[in-house]
């Protein structure tokens, strides 16, 4: 998969000193993860479900989840299961454009039900997400994947998501999450990324999070966030890339608060009026999440809508600015601080290793933007096209 590959030539050149690399989803698992960007999810149940699929890809969509779980009514259920075979035997024929395409089961029986029912070679299946994944069920989902894995002659990815009761009250939270670790570790070789399910979290306290909130302003759901990144997201072998949560609105609405986009840098890129339409669209309240979102360790996003992915993607790719800072930091082994290049900060060349290798990570799979270019420009590239 390659982000950005709808772009043409001329704009990733006149917006890129880096363009993004082609990631090779059988190769290094740590780029891969990263590279899901913003991950699509689609109810199993549409109809158009495979044209939608290769459209959503054609316009940059690195990841999409054919939902067989909370988007399908139980009655539905037989019918999507079905729908979701014929559109993975269709997209394996056809073209998916480069995109990993996953699949949200509700049993480990279903996992096992759509593995053996493909038809054809299923290059399109790139893996199950599992949700309400506990370390009591969650094993039972994962040793299918292995058998399915086993079963089609290729490595089949796992998505867990972390929404359960044993996840989210204080109580039980840090035994549980202890014990998904080791499960986890276990099955290191098929963790693509652990997803974070935060309206089922919300909805254990009868909360609904206004959309002129972000998710990091409901406490009890932020606690539960960092409390996840504590415990799956350190900077070592224990460690595993972990999703944002879903942003779950997209249409126009009164708003209470004032927006959070500052004005500066739309006035300087004379793209006032695209910062007026972002507003509008709620879409300031998503840019502020996902830059939460990477200051709390958490790399892409579960998005529900098309217009959600640029806004993803265009915060993920790297700035010329924090690259440059990246190779100071990574260019001697020795400790101690230097003045940045960009004369705005000292760069700790021990505290800021890690960083600087995340960076380099993310600067391969969402390339790495012109000395000057702004998440302004690219996104206003992306939202046009």
């Amino acid at each position: 998969m390659q982000h950005f590959r709808h772009l043409d030539g001329a704009v990733l050149d006149r917006l890129f000193l880096h363009a993004p690399e082609k990631i090779d989803t059988a190769g290094d698992l740590g780029l891969v993860a990263v590279g899901l960007g913003a991950t699509l999810y689609m109810p199993a149940t549409r109809a158009d479900l495979t044209e939608t699929l290769i459209k959503r890809s054609a316009e940059g969509v690195c990841s999409l989840v054919i939902d067989l779980e909370d988007a399908v009514a139980d009655h539905n259920l037989e019918e999507a299961i079905d729908n979701a075979v014929a559109t993975l035997d269709a997209l394996a024929a056809d073209d998916v454009h480069g995109s990993l395409v996953f699949v949200r089961a509700r049993t480990a029986q279903q996992i096992e039900r759509i593995c053996t029912s493909l038809r054809t070679d299923a290059s399109a299946l790139a893996g199950f997400v599992i949700p309400k994944f506990t370390a009591a069920r969650g094993g039972a989902f994962l040793d299918e994947v292995v058998r399915g894995s086993t079963r089609l002659g290729r490595r089949l990815f796992s998505m867990p998501v972390l929404e359960s009761p044993e996840v989210v009250f204080r109580e039980t939270r840090d035994t549980e999450l202890v014990a998904i670790r080791a499960l986890l570790q276990n099955h290191r070789e098929q963790i693509l990324a652990v997803r974070i399910g935060a309206t089922d979290m919300c909805g254990m306290f009868g909360i609904r999070r206004d959309r002129d909130l972000t998710i990091y302003d409901v406490r009890v759901v932020a606690d539960v966030i960092s409390a996840i990144v504590n415990h799956l997201g350190r900077s070592n072998e224990s460690g595993f890339v972990i999703t944002g949560p879903v942003w779950e609105y997209f249409a126009d609405h009164e708003r209470m608060f004032r927006p959070m986009l500052r004005q500066t840098p739309f006035a300087e890129q004379e793209a006032v009026r695209f910062r007026h339409q972002l507003v509008s669209h709620d879409l300031d309240a998503l840019l502020r999440e996902v830059a939460l979102d990477r200051a709390n360790g958490i790399q892409g996003k579960t998005v529900i809508h098309p217009s959600h992915v640029a806004a993803v993607h265009a915060l993920s790719a790297v700035t010329h600015e924090e690259y440059h800072d990246a190779l100071d930091i990574l260019e001697s082994d020795a400790g101690g601080v230097r003045a940045s290049g960009y004369g705005n900060k000292m760069n700790e060349l021990g505290p800021h290793r890690n960083w600087a290798h995340q960076t380099l990570l993310r600067a391969r799979a969402f390339g790495v933007t012109n000395e000057g270019i702004t998440f302004v420009e690219l996104l206003k590239e992306l939202a046009e096209r």
